[in-house]
């Protein structure tokens, strides 16, 4: 048996694998390939400090389920608006607070924990609470004076029109027959 340590490189994934054991039996050679990943002890050290630091600051087991949130957000763009989903349940519409400051839209708003039932009854407590706010860079292309917001089943809808120079247009092209062209070139 031969202990030999090669390198080579996969040119097509770009990845850089080692051989070893190379084992002579019979007149045939089997070689071991081994992908080469040097920083592989790295991420499990980068989980053990965010695990550490996440331990440290992390609130008590008791205000685990009132640990800040963020609501979870669509935002696309159709031809003439953009348009931002929030969802948002639980939350009364009367209750958030939706600003444009300098072409950032801001939703801000806090779900509450209702104490309707005793907090010793809860077998599980998943959904988190307390405040949030969500900011989004607009466009200058869109009309930030004429958003409308709509509040059903718990998705707040935001439609945020474009501006008439932003919105694309249509440009006929005319097409020159050959006669024509014939008589333009004269």
């Amino acid at each position: 048996m031969l202990d030999v340590r090669i390198f080579h490189i996969d040119i097509n994934t770009l990845r850089l694998y080692y051989s070893c054991d190379i084992t002579m039996e019979d007149d045939t050679m089997r070689a071991t390939l081994t992908r080469f990943e040097p920083f592989r002890g790295a991420l499990s050290l980068q989980e053990q400090f965010n695990r550490l630091f996440n331990d440290a600051f992390d609130r008590s087991s008791e205000e685990s389920g009132l640990t800040p949130w963020a609501p979870a957000v669509d935002i696309y763009e159709t031809e003439h608006e953009l348009v931002v989903k929030a969802d948002l349940p639980d939350i009364k519409p009367e209750e958030l607070d939706i600003r444009v400051e300098n072409n950032i839209l801001t939703i801000r708003g806090e779900r509450k924990f209702e104490k309707k039932v005793n907090e010793d009854n809860y077998l599980r407590l998943e959904r988190t609470y307390g405040s949030f706010s969500r900011s989004f860079s607009l466009a200058n292309t869109v009309n930030s004076e004429a958003i409308k917001a709509e509040y059903k089943d718990g998705v707040l809808t935001l439609t945020v029109p474009k501006r008439e120079e932003a919105k694309p247009k249509q440009i006929k092209v005319n097409v020159a027959t050959p006669a024509a062209a014939a008589a333009a070139g004269r």
